[in-house]
């Protein structure tokens, strides 16, 4: 289980750097290294992203247990 909140950390900060990128420059790196936005390669990157964003409302409860036990120590 450690090492799917791994992946999925680190597809939410690569799909973060990516809207960074998209904001501040208005350059798309996924679109850019796949082919374009809207590319098949690019789709299934941005949902993997996606889904990986989803996944991630379960660890807030793990950094919240985190906290509650750090708090007793």
């Amino acid at each position: 289980m450690k090492s799917l909140n791994v992946l999925s950390l680190t597809l939410l900060i690569i799909g973060g750097l990516n809207w960074l990128l998209v904001g501040l420059f208005q350059w798309d790196l996924v679109g850019g290294l796949t082919g374009g936005m809207d590319s098949t390669v690019a789709r299934i990157i941005f949902v993997i992203v996606g889904l990986a964003a989803i996944y991630g409302f379960a660890l807030y409860g793990k950094v919240a247990d985190e906290d509650q036990t750090q708090a007793r120590h």
